[in-house]
């Protein structure tokens, strides 16, 4: 998937685990050498020591990456390994850098995932509640989509709905009425109006969506929507994510 992530999927991580060595261990961290990412010689005002803090359970901190075995057994100089056993999460933001950010470390960051694990709902207020996922990074994660909602939309989409009202979708759950009612979700089935600025083609719905002249996304969408309802896309992510999107508590 290179870097075409969205806020809302539901993604499940791996990598596996590597040999590494703990080099200390605190009240709440166990520090262990990463057998992964390099240090980034040019990076000016930036200097990593090619070591990894993660969470004793005392520091109440949530992380992907873990040890085997479990570091709340670990002591200086014992050998462990570091990796992340398969763990279902869901990305609250996605941010880009061009150029890539200067952390101190190779590769460059050029993108981040905010990602959150299972049962717990974004905020975007608290700075740390979240783990900042590098989907190209260093290490050999391997990250599954296990589901994207409205994934036959693309951000800045207008459409109708089956109630004639005019929306724009910007993400999986931020819907925006152009008539400036109450927020709020549009009733499926839907019509693509328009994508990148440029018209959809006809508003006609199925059949008459597989005519000639109708966009395929138009047709994407008249499909996807067919059957099926707003509601029921929101329950099959809260299935997998196991919380309620953000927009929920607005």
């Amino acid at each position: 998937m290179s870097h075409d992530y969205r806020p809302g999927d539901v993604l499940r991580l791996e990598c596996p685990f590597t040999e590494t060595t703990v080099t200390g261990v605190s009240r709440c961290h166990v520090v262990v050498r990463c057998p992964w990412l390099a240090v980034d010689p040019q990076a000016e005002g930036y200097r990593w020591n090619g070591e990894r803090a993660l969470p004793l359970p005392e520091a109440h901190e949530w992380e992907v990456f873990r040890t085997e075995p479990p570091e709340s057994g670990l002591a200086v100089g014992d050998a462990c390994l570091m990796g992340i056993p398969a763990t279902v999460v869901h990305v609250g933001s996605v941010a880009h850098y061009d150029p890539p950010l200067v952390t101190g470390l190779l590769p460059r960051p050029a993108c981040y995932l905010d990602v959150l694990p299972q049962g717990e709902e974004y905020d975007p207020e608290p700075e740390d509640q979240c783990y900042a996922l590098d989907p190209a990074g260093g290490e050999p994660v391997r990250i599954d989509l296990l589901f994207r909602p409205y994934a036959f939309l693309e951000p800045g989409d207008e459409l109708a709905d089956r109630d004639g009202r005019a929306w724009r979708f910007d993400a999986a759950w931020e819907w925006h009425a152009f008539d400036g009612g109450q927020s709020g979700a549009p009733v499926w089935p839907l019509t693509l109006l328009a994508r990148g600025g440029a018209p959809a083609g006809t508003s006609a719905g199925l059949p008459e969506a597989l005519s000639e002249g109708l966009s395929e996304g138009a047709v994407a969408v008249a499909r996807a929507t067919a059957v099926g309802s707003h509601e029921q896309e929101r329950e099959r992510w809260a299935g997998l994510a196991l919380a309620r999107p953000a927009s929920d508590n607005r």
